[in-house]
Formats: structure tokens, sequence, C-alpha cells
């Protein structure tokens, strides 16, 4: 199973080239983007984390201060903005109250301590935990997304009936817990899904069209 995962990392690095995702400009910025992208376009959480930026309000310690119906007007391109304001403002909280709003000290804490803590949060699942671990505070998880859900049982190397956990444990059992490398091949299958590997897949096209054992789809 290694060689076949490095086998697809290899075929869409070369394809794409390195992704150079996550597009923030600081890590905190990461988080933001993280809990507003949930079930929305990422076109859409830009125009978010813009109206934010022009605000002065692109800070955790600001926002624990901010009123929340303000936020969700500023958040509203996002979707469900009402509860991803909340979500911001849960956020801030807890990280104020447990980390006086430091990422370093947040990044000194235990990996599996944290995500647990992180998915305690409100609106905070497994993919949303594991994007501020991974991208915001360089912690080797590898980050699983509904394309790589579709591509893997594409292929059929699991089947979309498996779970969040099935899936990641695939990669960091057979991979080593290096960031960057994860960060990239998560970009990688973002790139695949985008382009190629949608609901209505472009197989003809796809960089993994000769992948042994794929699925028909």
């Amino acid at each position: 199973m290694k060689r076949r995962l490095l086998g697809i990392y290899a075929k869409l690095h070369a394809a794409f080239g390195p992704r150079a995702w996550w597009p923030a400009d600081t890590p905190e910025e990461v988080i933001f983007g993280a809990i507003l992208t949930q079930n929305a376009a990422w076109s859409n959480v830009v125009q978010a984390l813009q109206a934010l930026k022009d605000a002065h309000l692109l800070s955790f310690r600001r926002i624990d201060a901010a009123d929340q119906q303000e936020l969700a007007r500023l958040v509203r391109p996002a979707r469900y903005f009402n509860q991803k304001a909340r979500a911001l403002k849960a956020f801030a909280g807890y990280f104020g109250s447990r980390y006086h709003y430091s990422l370093e000290r947040m990044r000194r804490r235990d990996t599996l301590e944290l995500r647990d803590e992180l998915l305690g949060v409100y609106r905070i699942g497994p993919e949303t935990a594991d994007c501020i671990l991974l991208y915001a505070l360089g912690k080797p998880v590898f980050v699983v997304d509904a394309y790589t859900k579709r591509i893997l049982s594409r292929h059929g190397i699991l089947s979309m009936q498996h779970g969040y956990d099935d899936f990641q444990g695939l990669f960091m059992k057979h991979l080593p817990p290096d960031v960057a490398f994860y960060n990239d091949f998560h970009a990688q299958l973002v790139k695949l899904g985008n382009v190629y590997c949608s609901p209505k897949p472009r197989c003809e096209a796809c960089p993994l069209r000769n992948l042994r054992g794929r699925l028909n789809v």
C-alpha cells in the first residue's frame, strides 16, 4: 500500500507540480479559513476573509470582543453565516482562555490531546481540526476531505462507506509523518478533485487514468 500511495503522489506531483497550499498570510488566517470553508466554495471564503480583513477583524483576540451579528454580516458570503460567526466566536473564546491567543503555546501541546480539544469546540469536526493541526500548527496529521474519499474509492483502495478515521489511518500508517509531504499530498488530491475527479469525472484526461485497480464510476 505504501508503494501505491507513493505512486499516486508521484503521478499527481508530476502533473501539477508543488501546490503551496494552504493560501493564507498567517497561521491564524489558516484557522479562519478552515472554519469558514465548511460547506462553502473557496472563492466565497476568500470574500469573507477579505471582509474580515477590511474590518480589521482577522484576529481571534478581536473576534472575541466583536459583535456576533456584525461577524455574521461580514462572513455572509461563506454561507451558514450565523453558525460560522458563532463558530469563530467559540474558537476565539477557547483560544483565548486556554492559550491566551498564542499559537506557539497551542503548538507545544501533544497532537492527539490537542485534536481532542479542538473536536470539543463548536462546529469543529475531524477535517477542520486536522486542517488546523497540519496547516496552521505544523503537526504531522493527514487531512481527509470529500475529494480524498472520492478518489480513493474510485480506485478501489477504500469505499465511500469507510469512515474518516479509516481514510486517515491508511495514509498515516503507510506514509512517514512528514508535515510538508502531508501538506502537498493533500493539496494534490484537492487539485485532482477540482479538475478531474468531480462527481462527473473526466477520467480520460486524469493523471491517474492508468493507475491499476480503478473501479468503475
